[in-house]
């Protein structure tokens, strides 16, 4: 072989490396939700038993009045001992009725609800949390704390699946489903169902099967009074990603986390692009603190946890780096068209056919864990990937088909520019997706975004919108920008 033949053959071997970083995510994807069918074999059931720890429930509020009397009320008729319940509403200096609401509901119910007023706040939930957490831990009541948010609503029998877990002395933390629960659903929180659905009964459900939970639900988090000890009897103030961080340190010191798909809690999410670009930029931020802080635990096994087996460490990867696999991918791709390699559309094929069986798999089975809510967001399950991301998986099944056949059906034909054109659109497609999602947020507020912001969103698909999230926490890491706790607003939007 001649030099330029050696070089060039050099230059499409890296950018077949290139491309192969887009099939990392989509075969991890695949292997997690492979495991799914074996947690009715592999899980905690047999350990659990009826167990009713002295619970107390720590509610951060802060201009909750709209939603935390029906939390109050729902908690207090849960299917649990009311003697060993307690509810601590830690009122973070609110400057609505949030106080007049809770000491209404403590005169109501006394001896089971607490007023306990910060007159500084604003500091972010974490400090809110402690505070209670510190009042709670003065005496030998409680030996178990619920975590929890002002706005969900926790179903009769969820506290008692959660807490059947804590029989095994071994588990320090059980986590609940949070299930969006928008009394006014709109395309968007149907959207977040349906995730939901993937990341919490699916790949929770996988996560129980590898031995290692990624994060407990901020707002459904159990946990032991000797966990919380062990952990430093408080929740850490240094980060965004509070729950993850905890949920880190129980494993680290060889306690079991659960997942209970079981134990359901329903809350309000985003109704807005906006709103939800907001609280997922802070949640992977978050994640970009965790992901540093334990980089001595990745892909090192440990007989005390599974945290550093490379299974947890490749779905952790996965989902942190997907927006640069995206990017990266596409770079191989195109290369591989401009320098006319022959193997540019056979690898274009296997990638995007491989994404495509990814994508119907996992959503034909996360659909089955939770069959009401997919029903309810049909539309949501058929465009989740995009609906031009599907024409790509289509011309990846079917070579000429939209380009060539298709036209030639009314008479008309791409020329050979056109089609070439085409062609780098479909490989480059991934990245412009995310600019696309980027583009839905903007138009969202204008005069047009109800009707726009919308249809970008079912044309690029949602997850093209969590990706332009995690790429934008990038850019704000690498900027080093304010790492704000913006909370998301609610306003009782929640079926009670």
């Amino acid at each position: 072989m001649t030099v330029p033949e050696i070089a060039t053959r050099a230059l499409e071997i890296v950018l077949l490396l290139f491309v192969a970083t887009g099939a990392f995510p989509v075969l991890t994807a695949a292997y997690s939700f492979l495991a799914i069918p074996f947690h009715s074999v592999r899980n905690h059931y047999r350990k659990a038993a009826p167990y009713f720890p002295r619970v107390a429930i720590v509610v951060p509020a802060w201009n909750e009045g709209a939603v935390i009397g029906t939390s109050i009320d729902r908690l207090i008729a849960l299917d649990y001992p009311l003697d060993r319940l307690r509810i601590y509403v830690v009122d973070d200096a609110s400057t609505d009725n949030t106080p007049d609401v809770v000491l209404a509901k403590a005169a109501q119910y006394p001896g089971s609800v607490f007023h306990l007023r910060r007159e500084k706040g604003g500091e972010g939930k974490a400090h809110t949390l402690n505070h209670g957490i510190r009042v709670v831990l003065e005496d030998d009541w409680m030996e178990a704390l619920l975590i929890m948010d002002a706005d969900v609503i926790y179903l009769p029998n969820s506290l008692r699946r959660m807490t059947r877990h804590l029989a095994d002395p071994k588990v320090g933390a059980v986590s609940a489903y949070i299930r969006e629960g928008s009394a006014d659903k709109n395309y968007l929180t149907r959207f977040i169902g349906l995730e939901y659905i993937l990341s919490q009964p699916a790949a929770r459900r996988a996560q129980n099967v590898l031995g290692a939970q990624a994060c407990l639900a901020g707002g459904a988090q159990l946990h032991t009074r000797e966990n919380l000890l062990a952990i430093g009897g408080q929740i850490d103030t240094s980060s965004l990603a509070e729950d993850t961080i905890t949920t880190f340190e129980t494993q680290l010191r060889g306690r079991t986390v659960v997942f209970e798909t079981l134990a359901v809690v329903l809350a309000e999410e985003p109704g807005s692009i906006d709103a939800l670009w907001k609280q997922r930029l802070r949640w992977a931020r978050g994640n970009v603190t965790v992901t540093a802080r334990y980089k001595k635990v990745w892909f090192r096994p440990s007989k005390v946890h599974k945290l550093g087996t490379i299974a947890f460490g490749l779905v952790w990867f996965s989902l942190w780096l997907l927006p640069l696999a995206m990017i990266v991918s596409s770079i191989g791709l195109l290369g591989l068209l401009l320098m006319q390699s022959t193997l540019a559309e056979g690898v274009f094929r296997v990638l995007w056919i491989s994404a495509a069986c990814t994508y119907v798999f996992t959503l034909a089975l996360g659909v089955q864990l939770d069959s009401k809510l997919s029903r309810q967001a049909w539309r949501e399950v058929l465009s989740f990937p995009g609906i031009l991301s599907m024409i790509v998986m289509l011309t990846a099944f079917f070579p000429g088909l939209v380009e060539r056949q298709i036209p030639a059906l009314y008479g008309s034909r791409f020329t050979e520019s056109g089609i070439f054109a085409f062609t780098v659109a479909i490989y480059i497609w991934i990245p412009f997706s995310m600019v696309g999602a980027w583009a839905a947020r903007r138009v969202e507020k204008t005069r047009v975004g109800p009707f726009l912001a919308p249809l970008l969103l079912y044309l690029v698909g949602y997850g093209s919108l969590l990706c332009a999230i995690t790429f934008d926490s990038y850019i704000k890491e690498l900027r080093h920008a304010e790492a704000k706790w913006d909370k998301t607003e609610k306003t009782g939007r929640v079926l009670a």
